[in-house]
């Protein structure tokens, strides 16, 4: 890893307001100057140095597609992945100042809303919202979030290693990770996209779909974000076999009931990580069993905003991009 200077902001604007991007409507972005709600005694001041973008779930937020969601309105701040150093910390905060800490969020930006609120230079939450990580880990930070969410996958009780993985982009790589950190068996991975196949694990197979002959697969993971995908999906299972949705679903979801019931076939939805995950994910790497690396494979100044949101949003080459907030004023 190659993370660069870990305490390379400038002289810090006032901790009263921020820089942030704004999603004023559907496919409108901006970066706005923006007011920070006062911080408590259980707060901290964050000045970030890195977010990342989802190409999930911040993809309908962009478009409009994203399903009603509590909280959801425009304008609105988006990102969940965020990381940097404490420059304010309540004495009730838990925090020190200097502190380098992973953020997921933020909600301290007054009528803007913060869904979900990361992508910001400076972010006020309460200090139990923001976990002390490795300053090594330097930009990597911002892929927690993803880890953790391919953790939660896995580790639900009575969950059962992936056998086939649907998606090969950053969260389908990690969650191959996470199985073979995990002592699981390397997953078979299906991805169309011919770059996206380029780069495989190490033991991982990763092919097109039509090239599979397998029908017998007893626990598929599938992080694509297509539920078109379901009904071929479960055709590909043994009786009994588990297919577990852990992507984000703008549309709604169907599929013919016979050959599920034929197969009495399991559907399961893996929602929002936990504190646990994270804490899982964070002694993973702490081990040297999980690594980040290779995942981030575009990066933006944070005045670049506009056109890095709609790059990770179209280019298929574009496994995880982040916004550098160093610079920002």
């Amino acid at each position: 890893m190659n993370p660069g200077p870990l305490s390379a902001h400038p002289a810090q604007p006032s901790a009263t307001d921020t820089l942030a991007v704004v999603f004023e409507a559907p496919r409108v972005i901006a970066l706005r100057r923006l007011g920070l709600s006062p911080p408590g005694e259980e707060d901290v001041t964050v000045a970030c140095d890195w977010s990342g973008i989802s190409t999930g779930t911040e993809r309908l937020l962009w478009s409009g597609r994203m399903p009603a969601f509590p909280g959801l309105g425009y304008p609105l701040v988006p990102g969940y992945e965020s990381a940097g150093h404490v420059i304010d910390a309540g004495p009730r905060s838990g925090r020190r100042v200097g502190e380098f800490v992973f953020v997921p969020g933020a909600r301290c930006f007054g009528d803007v809303r913060g869904l979900f609120g990361g992508a910001a230079s400076h972010l006020v939450v309460p200090g139990a919202r923001a976990l002390p990580v490795d300053p090594t880990l330097g930009e990597h930070a911002v892929l927690l979030a993803l880890a953790a969410t391919a953790h939660h996958a896995l580790a639900a009780p009575g969950a059962r290693p992936p056998d086939l993985v649907v998606g090969h982009g950053a969260l389908g790589r990690l969650l191959v990770r996470i199985a073979a950190a995990l002592g699981f068996a390397p997953p078979t991975v299906w991805e169309r996209d011919p770059d996206r196949r380029e780069d495989a694990e190490p033991d991982c197979c990763v092919i097109e779909p039509e090239a599979d002959a397998r029908r017998d697969y007893h626990a598929i993971y599938d992080v694509s974000g297509d539920g078109s995908l379901l009904d071929g999906l479960i055709a590909r299972t043994r009786p009994g076999a588990e297919i577990v949705l852990a992507g984000f679903y703008g549309e709604r979801l169907d599929f013919a009931f016979p050959p599920a019931f034929q197969r009495e076939a399991r559907l399961r939805i893996a929602a929002e990580w936990q504190p646990a995950d994270l804490e899982a994910v964070k002694a993973l790497i702490g081990s040297g069993r999980l690594r980040l690396g290779g995942l981030i494979t575009h990066r933006r100044m944070a005045a670049e905003a506009p056109s890095a949101y709609r790059t990770a949003f179209a280019d298929p080459a574009c496994l995880k991009m982040i916004l550098d907030w160093r610079e920002s004023a």
